[in-house]
């Protein structure tokens, strides 16, 4: 097999992935949700603190997101772009959040996403990974009606 061969091998493994974790997320699967992290993760969200050090740390934020909204999660992953390496890959797209929360307010989010994996034991798992918004500087406030 050449190395564009398993290029590809690894991309199609890298977005199946993502692909398994978009429809976790959907159906508030913690389980599978957390299947497509490493135990070392570091995760830079859009919410507080600065970084959440671990998989602990980011099971207890998705449990609290998952717990904000009422009903399933729209997730989709727009733009998508992966580059594979030997034993590193990363990704980066647009995407976009939406539902009903708890108190009744429908939200339609797009956010940045960059994840970075490793090849760990054969599998690719994110080992980080960072959601950011822009920001109005002059006003010091997230921007969050832009669209793609």
């Amino acid at each position: 097999m050449t190395v564009e061969d398993n290029k590809k091998n690894d991309e199609v493994a890298i977005q199946r992935l993502l692909d398994d974790g978009t429809r976790s997320l959907h159906n508030k699967d913690i389980e599978g949700v957390m299947s497509i992290y490493a135990q070392e993760v570091v995760t830079f969200d859009i919410v507080p603190p600065l970084r959440y050090m671990g998989a602990d740390a980011l099971r207890e934020l998705w449990e609290a997101v998952f717990s904000s909204f009422q009903g399933p999660i729209g997730y989709e992953l727009h733009d998508l772009n992966i580059t594979v390496g030997d034993d590193v890959a990363f990704t980066h797209s647009l995407n976009r959040i939406s539902g009903t929360m708890n108190n009744g307010q429908k939200t339609d989010l797009w956010l940045r996403w960059t994840a970075c994996f490793r090849k760990i034991n054969g599998k690719w798992l994110i080992v980080h990974h960072q959601n950011s918004v822009p920001v109005d500087m002059e006003h010091g406030k997230a921007v969050l009606d832009l669209k793609p």
